[in-house]
């Protein structure tokens, strides 16, 4: 049979108009985005008068918005509705979000939201979100069943918060301002966010990422550091002793762990981080000291945003306190999680010029008088704080938080920084390394949620900064099992590694474990799914398999391979045998493994 080309023409018009050639979920999700109207709201919650003007301006992927008054009174400002799309995509989309702070992770589907972590934004840090939506931060990954993935998510952070307001139907694009006032004839610049879609959501990743570089040069550090940290065999009860047996140990025995981490407990009250407690003698410099004498780096933990009723700095100096709306130093449980320990806590600052002179001299001191070349800053939250009143009152959190951040960093020098418990895109830029999950336990419910966290967070690794998965744990009641489980992934997260053991304990079989994690190889293990079994590690020295097994009862994995090659066990260095189109290895309840391949 012979068709013309003015029969294809018509039938072609034909399956357009009857919608047989219609774009896929994706595609439309993506276009009713792009096409749906900008809405400004106001600090009462009603759409904001027609004097308040928005413009939204698209190159390729990426959206840029300002907007400007043109009337004559000011007005105050809650957020802006950047873009929005309804009963589109399917109830059950899988998706996964990041959170505001760093101990917040979200998946699961739309419909049916899941926690990762256990320290919500909404519910821990008691920070606001509509009724009827669930709000999310930073990037939003959807996974449309046989369509391509969909990435949406802010490429800067430098004055506000861009979020996401989802339900099981409803997708909306935030832009949180504060409620600050937007005088006559000024203008607001917005953070610019990306919209991506595509098969392969690495690649999507390679491109967000890239693109937060744009606005946000990385802070960079040659290679993930290792070490060894007090707080997960000492915590708060750390003494110098504690330190000088592990540090002699590690001498003896590991040296490849260069930083020795001094975590909470030094000091005597928050916020007075020059003071030393008695667990110290009075005086940590000695300590300090001595891990420079033998050849290692003294590393330090300090929370610099935050103090409690009992410091120097409260006493002396309530005027660098953010304020309540009486004009108070703010006592941080009265909006938000008070503190883990001496709380409830009070909050530097960071706008307020006498704050930035004294972090700025605060880190000055410790980097160049003490020695330290490694900080941990923690509950760096706190310096973002919402639901106070800054000394500059048009300051946003997320620029109280970077001004006081830039103000420590003129302090440290070369010294490497980690951020902790941190807002994550307000740290962009400012931090050298980044803790991607929870406080690890000896525990398996601990080990199966954080790993997760650390694996959606590993794209990050390398690219922003360098990844800091918490501590490797190998001493404890826990079975082989799963230490080699929570070893493989660590060592798969390609970021930081850091010992979390008293080392004097450590047997040689799981001593031999640690010397197999170090040097971390600096890249992340690209993994097939979200399932997290099969991960593929390439690095300069070569490929290495993680397998890692989370159900309760033995499973059968197996990996394709693209050539012959051997298979050596990366722990003991034992020969696999040689194999051939496939790998198929049987791994214990709460097992892992990682395979190095030499093709």
């Amino acid at each position: 049979m012979i068709f013309r080309k003015p029969f294809l023409a018509s039938l072609l018009v034909s399956l357009l108009a009857g919608g047989v050639l219609q774009a896929g979920p994706a595609d439309q999700f993506l276009q009713a985005l792009k096409s749906s109207k900008a809405t400004v709201i106001t600090a009462n919650g009603a759409p904001a008068p027609a004097t308040i003007q928005i413009s939204r301006t698209w190159e390729g992927d990426f959206c840029t918005a300002r907007i400007v008054n043109t009337g004559n009174t000011p007005v105050h400002l809650r957020e802006v509705i950047l873009a929005q799309a309804g009963r589109i995509l399917p109830r059950n989309t899988p998706f996964y979000a990041e959170g505001f702070q760093m101990l917040t992770q979200t998946s699961g589907t739309l419909e049916k939201p899941q926690v990762l972590g256990n320290y919500t934004d909404e519910g821990h840090y008691r920070m606001p979100q509509p009724a009827g939506y669930l709000a999310v931060y930073n990037l939003l990954r959807l996974y449309p069943a046989g369509e391509p993935e969909l990435l949406a998510g802010f490429t800067s952070c430098r004055r506000f918060v861009g979020k996401f307001y989802l339900n099981a139907d409803t997708v909306k694009v935030i832009m949180d301002l504060e409620n600050l006032s937007l005088a006559p004839g000024a203008s607001f610049q917005l953070e610019e966010w990306a919209l991506l879609k595509g098969r392969e959501g690495n690649a999507l990743l390679e491109k967000f990422a890239a693109r937060i570089n744009h606005h946000h040069h990385r802070l960079d550090f040659k290679e993930p550091p290792t070490g060894w940290c007090s707080w997960y065999c000492f915590g708060p009860r750390v003494t110098a002793q504690n330190i000088y047996d592990n540090l002699d140990y590690i001498k003896a025995n590991i040296p490849a762990l260069r930083y020795i981490q001094i975590d909470d407990g030094y000091q005597p009250h928050m916020g007075d981080w020059l003071s030393t407690g008695q667990s110290f003698g009075g005086n940590i410099q000695p300590v300090l000291n001595s891990i420079k004498s033998k050849g290692f780096e003294p590393a330090i933990w300090v929370a610099p945003f935050i103090c409690d009723s009992n410091s120097t700095v409260y006493k002396e100096h309530p005027d660098w306190l953010v304020k309540d709306a009486n004009g108070k130093p703010l006592r941080s449980d009265l909006v938000t999680f008070g503190g883990w320990r001496l709380k409830p806590w009070y909050v530097l600052d960071g706008t307020n010029p006498a704050v930035q002179k004294h972090l700025e001299a605060l880190f000055r001191t410790m980097r160049e008088q003490w020695g330290c070349t490694y900080f941990k800053l923690d509950a760096n939250f706190w310096g973002a704080i919402h639901g106070g009143y800054f000394y500059d009152k048009q300051a946003t959190r997320v620029e109280a938080y970077r001004r006081g951040m830039e103000a420590i960093l003129k302090g440290t020098g070369d010294a490497f920084i980690l951020g902790c418990n941190h807002p994550l895109w307000p740290s962009l830029g400012l931090i050298h390394g980044s803790r991607s999950s929870m406080d690890i336990k000896r525990q398996w419910t601990t080990f199966e949620r954080s790993g997760r966290e650390n694996l959606y967070r590993s794209w990050q690794n390398g690219r922003l900064w360098w990844n800091d998965p918490d501590c490797l744990l190998l001493t404890g009641k826990m079975p082989d099992n799963e230490f080699r489980f929570h070893a493989a992934l660590i060592y798969g997260t390609g970021g930081m590694l850091l010992s979390g053991d008293d080392l004097t304990t450590i047997s040689p079989e799981r001593l031999n474990i640690l010397r197999k994690t170090v040097p971390p190889t600096a890249h992340a293990a690209a993994f097939e799914n979200t399932k997290f079994e099969i991960g593929r590690l390439s690095t300069p020295n070569g490929k290495s398999l993680v397998l890692l097994n989370w159900d309760s009862t033995a499973k059968t994995i197996t990996v394709k391979l693209d050539k012959p090659c051997e298979m050596t066990d990366h722990w003991t260095g034992k020969s696999l045998g040689r194999f051939s189109g496939k790998y198929t290895v049987s791994l214990h309840a709460h097992d892992g493994s990682v395979v190095d391949i030499k093709e």
